[in-house]
């Protein structure tokens, strides 16, 4: 298996099939995979200095697993005017791939890459099922880290 940092001209595709196949069926209206493709280009183009992907493959050039992590520019702070946060995004694996460890793999090699270019802090939102496999990798759960939907609104008074 080989972990890398993926690149918009040659891995774009790819890492369109794996997000066109991770949610296939959840979107009503999904676009076809070559239209996806096309605004995932767009898209990355717009946004490739704060999200970076990294891809699993085994022996060809085919992408079996992928991690995305965001960077987060911080308010700066008297004496800490360069601070950074990361957040782990849409990880995949082929399905037929998965318990192999490239998730984990993966993960890993986003966050240390983020702790390379200086990120305080590495967070991630999970599903249940992936919880443990990201405790296994150092990641914790913290009763300060809060999140609210933007139809959730403040409480009625």
């Amino acid at each position: 298996m080989r972990i890398s940092q993926a690149y918009a001209d040659d891995d774009t595709a790819g890492l369109a099939r794996l997000l066109w196949l991770d949610t296939c069926g959840e979107e009503p209206a999904q676009p076809s995979l070559d239209a996806f493709a096309a605004e995932l280009a767009q898209w990355w183009s717009a946004h490739r200095d704060s999200h970076l992907a990294f891809v699993a493959r085994l022996l060809g050039p085919e992408i079996v697993g992928m991690a995305w992590v965001a960077l987060v520019p911080r308010v700066p702070r008297p004496g800490a005017t360069s601070r950074l946060s990361a957040d782990i995004q849409s990880v995949f694996v082929m399905p037929e791939q998965r318990g192999r460890g490239i998730g984990s793999a993966l993960v890993a090699t986003a966050a240390e890459h983020a702790a390379h270019l200086g990120s305080l802090r590495v967070t991630v939102h999970s599903g249940r099922r992936a919880v443990p496999v990201y405790e296994r990798l150092g990641f914790e759960s913290s009763r300060r880290l809060l999140s609210r939907t933007p139809d959730q609104g403040p409480p009625a008074s």
